[in-house]
């Protein structure tokens, strides 16, 4: 993604945030966005797990 997309999307980000926010609130919210966007391109590109090959992994119930 070009530097001023991510610019602009920065942003609307903050603009979205409320005037009470900290810096961690900031950290926060473009580590979720960045884990989500990297969690899509994975499933786009088909590498994703099975749910129940994961819950036999860590033995986790249905």
């Amino acid at each position: 993604m070009p530097k001023t997309m991510i610019k602009e999307q920065a942003y609307k980000l903050i603009e979205k945030m409320p005037d009470n926010a900290t810096w961690e609130d900031f950290i926060h919210q473009i580590y979720v966005r960045e884990t989500v966007e990297k969690g899509l391109e994975d499933s786009k590109a088909g590498r994703t797990k099975d749910v129940n090959e994961i819950r036999a992994k860590y033995r986790l119930p249905k």
